[in-house]
């Protein structure tokens, strides 16, 4: 440019040419703003019109020299923050040019040019923000570990220990034959460790503790899931069904067996045409006076146990859930001992076994297909703890409710509801681990000129991994509270904690596939390399989402105890006392100040959090169960209520299941000691608390609880949350100690 006034428009110049992909668009904002401008002779026009065709580019070197004009006024001057600034100082602060700044403002808009990244680009190489942040070690991850554990760390790194074994390695191979095998060797040297058996009472050769049990699912799921539900299947629905629903004579005959896998054996539940129904099963379990047997039998087709664990390959035995019938009497679902196969794996007369095949994941798991053709079994066989056939022939139950027995006889088998989203939870552990550490070593792009940037340091990709990290350390904590809680249940407090089970179970499991999904997006094409683990995890989990209950399903059954709850709690003036109670909160929370205080004191502070979530699950409570009254009062069924609000009642499980999440974490940040530790703990119970609001931002907002002043200040405080926690990232995922074996190595250092 041969003058200070030309020169002014080097910036644009260099933005216009440097980039890739020049658009018509861009050339005629550029001439038309040249063509406008009065402060310009007819010379300078001619000139910089001459600049921009685009038919006719500038050199390389044209190119480069104009940017290292720039560069040299960027760095040489400190007051340099936008483009203008550069305009200026290039046009000796031109007095013409200072009158017509809103023209190079709506100039820059035009283009789609943000001065702040561009002026960046031209500072000294290596020395921006992005680029120089990088991991620190302020935490101790050996305590955070010890954290994480708590009384189960000597089981846990057992565990660990037996599946870092070279008989443990992975096997790579598309033959489901063959996987199914390696799996079942792997089972049987679980069972020599004494692992598959710890929950059964000791005098049957097991360990009595089943918060370990729960332990070792968790853990054994950092190696190979189809190994987890194989597990889970024979220790867990079979040996935990025959402990929970027999009695004695059941223990002695089947419990040690069981627990050294000598008889492999199934959980046979599930219908073709009565999934989540439990009550609808259709097989029939008659009962036959003269000989004092049961007779098992498939009435037809879509009665047929379908997708059931061990049944293609090698279960012997099955808990069979059936009908029973006395004198064409239906006494409900009950549970029986049925045979499949002899000791050498014939399948027995009577049964028929298929295949379920090619899955979507998990196929190192037999699932199959039973049906049952007037399969006699002996008296003794009916799981008799809460029903029986007397020597009369007649049925017999300490429960005398049909319903309570039914509801009872599951409440039993809530321990899969805690095991399934344990391991959920493992593998999300693992999806995060692999990606963080990952996004941590992989760089790309970086400040024009200077070294590429680890990627984990770019806003939006912290925006995706460490809010779902923030998730996964809160659900860890809330799970270890339901296992308490169902460790230490009451009668009374039964109810509750299978609605609070059934619930967690599908808040991990909804989490943990879509933080999976996350971290496939986030590695990119390595995420979608099989050696790297992220498509066995996700593919694997997807079930989870199913199994042991469809999630919505589920997520009913946890809204309905919640309306029962608040029915105790504010009796048949519920709602009036509800409206009352809560004007407390309209005074305190929902005042003008509250609704828009925006200091980061306030947004960080834990009882805010608390509050805020404790009010979204009471309000939207409270509207379903007025909702519902009105409905049923207008005429409407019940029935037909319950679908009417239907979606309501997934709000209402989910805002419960928010506030016991958050609340667990809290609690358990409570009992930290180093500061060091509980500081970035705090900081991602806050990001959880402030992620999760946001997310539901919308309500609060229809609520009056926030302004949009709030929600937006809420937002840049989860970006400051995300930057603030990056650093310690990679330590919060190595605290998880998942074995090395079981990490993929190839995408961490690739």
């Amino acid at each position: 440019m041969t003058n200070s006034t030309t020169r002014a428009m080097l910036p644009f110049l260099y933005m216009v040419w440097s980039d890739d992909l020049l658009t018509e668009k861009e050339f005629d904002t550029l001439q038309d703003f040249v063509n406008k401008q009065q402060w310009l002779s007819p010379l300078d026009k001619k000139e910089l019109t001459a600049s921009i065709v685009k038919e006719v580019p500038p050199s390389r070197e044209t190119i480069s020299k104009w940017y290292y004009q720039i560069q040299e006024v960027v760095q040489s001057q400190s007051g340099i923050k936008t483009i203008f600034d550069v305009v200026l100082f290039l046009s000796n602060n031109n007095q013409a040019i200072i009158d017509n700044k809103l023209d190079f403002v709506k100039l820059e808009a035009d283009l789609g040019i943000l001065s702040e990244e561009v002026i960046g680009n031209f500072k000294k190489i290596g020395n921006t923000q992005t680029a120089r942040y990088k991991n620190t070690d302020l935490i101790n991850i050996k305590a955070v570990t010890k954290l994480l554990d708590g009384e189960q760390a000597a089981i846990i790194n057992r565990v660990k220990e037996v599946i870092s074994r070279p008989e443990f390695a992975y096997i790579h191979t598309t033959d489901t034959a063959v996987y199914r095998e390696k799996v079942y060797e792997w089972c049987k040297i679980l069972a020599d460790e004494n692992l598959g058996n710890m929950a059964y009472p000791q005098e049957y050769g097991g360990g009595d503790n089943i918060v370990d049990y729960f332990a070792i699912m968790e853990t054994l799921s950092y190696h190979d899931l189809s190994l987890v539900i194989k597990f889970g299947v024979q220790f867990g629905l079979w040996g935990m069904s025959v402990q929970s629903l027999g009695t004695e004579k059941h223990y002695k005959k089947y419990l040690r067996d069981i627990g050294t896998l000598k008889i492999p054996g199934c959980f046979a539940m599930t219908e073709t045409h009565h999934g989540s129904n439990v009550k609808g099963l259709e097989t029939t379990a008659t009962y036959n006076h003269n000989d004092k047997t049961f007779t098992i039998h498939t009435p037809h087709e879509k009665a047929q146990k379908e997708y059931i664990g061990n049944a293609a390959v090698h279960g012997q035995m099955a808990t069979v859930f059936a009908k029973l019938v006395i004198d064409n009497h239906d006494y409900g679902v009950n549970a029986f001992i049925v045979p499949l196969r002899d000791a050498s794996g014939t399948v027995l007369d009577g049964i028929t076994i298929g295949d379920c095949g090619q899955k979507m994941g998990l196929n190192g798991v037999d699932n199959g297909t039973i049906q049952f053709n007037q399969v006699v079994i002996p008296k003794e066989n009916m799981l008799d703890r809460f029903a029986s056939v007397n020597g009369d022939g007649e049925f017999e139950s300490p429960i005398p409710s049909d319903n309570r027995r039914f509801f009872t006889m599951l409440g039993t088998l809530v321990g899969g509801r805690i095991g399934i989203p344990r391991s959920a939870l493992a593998a999300a552990k693992s999806g995060l681990a692999i990606t963080i550490k990952y996004s941590d070593q992989r760089k790309q792009f970086g400040p024009e000129g200077g070294a590429e940037v680890p990627i984990l340091n770019y806003r939006m990709h912290q925006r995706r991994l460490l809010p779902p990290l923030a998730k996964t350390y809160a659900i860890h904590f809330a799970l270890q509270y339901v296992t308490k809680r169902f460790m230490h249940k009451k009668e009374s407090e039964m109810q509750e904690i299978e609605a609070l089970a059934a619930g967690m179970k599908a808040y991990s499991t909804w989490s943990t596939t879509a933080i999976l999904q996350e971290c496939r997006e986030a590695c990119g094409g390595k995420g979608y390399l099989s050696e790297n683990r992220i498509d066995a995890l996700k593919n694997d989990t997807d079930i989870y989402t199913t199994f042991e209950g469809d999630n919505t399903v589920l997520m009913q059954l946890v809204a309905k105890n919640r309306l029962s709850e608040f029915r105790k709690t504010f009796g048949e003036m519920g709602i009036f006392n509800y409206v009352y109670e809560n004007a407390v909160t309209a005074i305190t929370e929902k005042n003008p100040i509250a609704t828009r205080k925006t200091d980061s004191e306030h947004l960080l502070d834990g009882q805010f959090h608390l509050q805020a979530f404790e009010h979204r699950e009471r309000t939207i409570l409270a509207s379903a169960a007025r909702r519902l009254k009105k409905l049923i009062e207008s005429g409407l069924e019940a029935y037909d209520a319950f679908n009417v609000v239907q979606h309501q009642m997934i709000d209402v499980a989910q805002a419960y299941l928010d506030r016991v999440v958050l609340e667990q974490f809290q609690v358990a940040i409570a009992t930290v000691k180093d500061s060091d530790e509980k500081n970035i703990l705090d900081k991602l119970a806050q990001l959880y608390a402030l992620s999760q609001i946001e997310k539901n931002k919308s309500w609060y907002l229809e609520d009056g609880y926030m302004e949009t002043v709030k929600t937006k200040a809420i937002r840049k405080m989860v970006n400051q949350l995300c930057w603030d926690i990056r650093p310690s990232a990679v330590a919060l995922v190595d605290a998880f100690a998942i074995p090395d074996s079981c990490l993929a190595a190839p995408i961490a250092f690739n």
